[in-house]
């Protein structure tokens, strides 16, 4: 029997902080305790807002952590045919669209159908999409998309789901409202996804999922914010005909207030407490792994 495959893939688009030490750590220290491999994935798939710096400290603050990686490092940004091929294979199939709509004019739509009371929102609390991209007429498509029109590649989650039907997933860990064991996957709470962008061929639920699969990751360790996107990636898995690895989510990390730690609220870089004098052993115990 192979031994069991952890990873663990942050962005290089911040400078990681306690929640990304403690789901490095627990990876790491299950990839140890089961005699397993512990793979590091760069998730870079976004140029806009990935840096090198980012990831130099990526590996500074995992190597200063007592991790140890297998080599090559899988970076997103140099397999993007890989994404591209999938994204070909679900058009063929009929269950891609593109829309053309902007964020301003996807906001307006919102807006728009609130008027007559609430719209939608997926599980994160953005509003489902409302546009009508999906019954575009293909010689429309063709004229947008030939004029240089930017566009995203949504999932017809309608089609989707009708030839995927039953999708669970057995969860390790827990949920956000205590789910464990069988939990029945509800992907069409995130409506038509976006899948891939005209200049990006992937999307983090896309690439994620094709990722752990050709690296034939086993164990998917990782937080609580993220347990409902298993929804979506238990059904492209479906969809591709992809084997689903064992998911266990854990509880976040928050700061005094209770929000979970982010690079976008600017969390405490590991840097910065290092350089305050912060030891290894004291970061563990900071995330209750003492």
């Amino acid at each position: 029997m192979s031994p069991p495959v952890f990873r663990f893939a942050p962005s290089p688009n911040g400078y990681l902080h306690l929640g990304h030490a403690f789901s490095a750590l627990l990876n790491f220290d299950r990839a140890r305790e089961a005699g397993g491999r512990f793979l590091l994935r760069i998730e870079d798939i976004d140029p806009t807002r990935c840096r090198a710096e980012f990831e130099t400290a990526i590996y500074e603050d995992l190597a200063w952590l007592g991790i140890a990686w297998e080599t090559p490092v899988r970076r997103q940004s140099e397999h993007l045919d890989a994404y591209r091929e999938a994204v070909e294979r679900l058009t063929a199939e009929g269950l891609l669209y593109p829309s053309f709509e902007s964020r301003a004019e996807i906001a307006r739509l919102v807006a728009g159908r609130e008027a007559a009371g609430p719209w939608p929102r997926d599980p994160d609390g953005a509003p489902l999409y409302p546009g009508a991209a999906r019954s575009l007429p293909a010689p429309e498509r063709r004229r947008l998309i030939e004029s240089g029109a930017p566009y995203a590649l949504r999932l017809n989650m309608a089609a989707a789901r009708a030839r995927v039907k039953d999708l669970t997933w057995t969860e390790q860990g827990e949920g956000p409202a205590g789910e464990h064991g069988t939990v029945t996957a509800r992907p069409e709470a995130w409506g038509d996804v976006i899948l891939a962008r005209k200049e990006t061929p992937t999307s983090y639920h896309l690439s994620v999922v094709i990722d752990d699969a050709l690296q034939g990751v086993t164990d998917v360790i990782r937080g609580q914010d993220l347990f409902w996107s298993t929804s979506v990636h238990r059904l492209l898995q479906a969809l591709l005909g992809i084997a689903s690895p064992a998911y266990r989510h854990h509880r976040l990390i928050r700061d005094s207030v209770g929000q979970k730690l982010s690079k976008s609220t600017k969390a405490t870089a590991l840097r910065e407490l290092r350089a305050g004098g912060a030891t290894p052993a004291d970061i563990r115990r900071f995330v209750g792994l003492s």
